[in-house]
């Protein structure tokens, strides 16, 4: 299959969730909505898209079926982009590399926001009186919505991918590739984000507060991983410290502008932070769903 071209009217149907994931797109013109449940009684939309962004991706990293549904809310134009074709695009157009990363950085965030909201929502429901319930509805009833139009997809994740084809990574010494003893500090809370970094060997934990008196161990991860993607995509400040915890901790250090150069001679190197990415939305998108489900099972009546 080439990349091609395609024209919808309003109304249509681009992809149907559980469908299998050949391709994904770039919108051109127009915008669609997705919808967990489309063609059922109660359908949700989860998002409209509009001019520049992708949809179906996560079938293309994963391999995984569709996730949900695609619909033109009016004529759109996409660019349908085959999985067999996903590299040789990236490499002709290396400024959608990080176009791509921000698509689905953007995701995690959103995500990680409603997380975050759905948390504190349910601490206020177990501590609020009766009366108070009753006024809490609304958001309640968003959260029941959300669980119900996506409850068959509430199972953690396969573990973060480490596919015997990426394995060889840890061993790679081209680029700008460190090696830290113990202790070593990669990076700051507040930091800006200037590079991601791939665990070659070692381990790297997240504190918030470290070497402080509220020192708080947040993550650890072992290698074949990849850290600190978030800040360099989006340009935001870093979240946590991050902290080598083991002596011979070995990190490849990737800056922005390392990233269509890597594309050109290492793309397997980009696999693996899409692949990351992509396990993070999928994760933090099951925890938020877990706390959908216990807000709809114990306040929804």
């Amino acid at each position: 299959m080439a990349i091609v071209e395609k024209s919808f009217n309003q109304g249509d149907i681009i992809f149907k969730e559980g469908d299998e994931g050949k391709s994904f797109y770039q919108l051109l013109k127009g915008k669609v909505a997705v919808y967990a449940d489309y063609g059922k009684d109660d359908p949700f939309r989860l998002a409209v898209l509009e001019k520049g962004e992708f949809f179906g991706e996560m079938a293309i990293i994963e391999e995984s079926p569709r996730s949900a549904t695609i619909i033109a809310m009016s004529p759109v134009k996409v660019r349908e982009i085959p999985d067999n074709e996903l590299y040789s695009f990236l490499k002709k157009e290396p400024e959608q590399i990080i176009n791509l990363m921000k698509h689905i950085a953007g995701r995690i965030t959103s995500m990680t926001n409603d997380y975050m909201d759905s948390k504190a929502l349910l601490k206020e429901l177990k501590e609020a009186e009766a009366s108070k319930k009753k006024s809490l509805f609304s958001k309640i009833k968003k959260h029941i919505d959300t669980y119900q139009s996506n409850k068959n997809k509430i199972e953690a994740p396969e573990p973060e991918p480490q596919y015997e084809s990426l394995e060889a990574l840890k061993s790679d010494t081209s680029g700008n590739t460190e090696t830290f003893t113990r202790g070593k500090i990669f990076f700051k809370s507040g930091d800006v984000g200037k590079s991601l970094y791939i665990l070659k060997k070692g381990t790297v934990a997240f504190y918030s507060d470290y070497h402080k008196k509220d020192e708080v161990k947040k993550a650890e991860i072992n290698a074949l991983a990849v850290f600190g993607e978030m800040s360099l995509i989006d340009e935001q400040n870093r979240v946590f410290d991050a902290v080598a915890e083991s002596d011979e901790t070995t990190v490849e250090v990737i800056y922005r502008e390392d990233i269509e150069s890597i594309m050109e001679h290492y793309p397997e190197k980009i696999d693996l932070i899409f692949r990351h990415l992509s396990f993070t939305l999928r994760s933090i998108t099951v925890d938020f769903l877990k706390i959908c489900k216990e807000i709809t099972e114990n306040y929804g009546n």
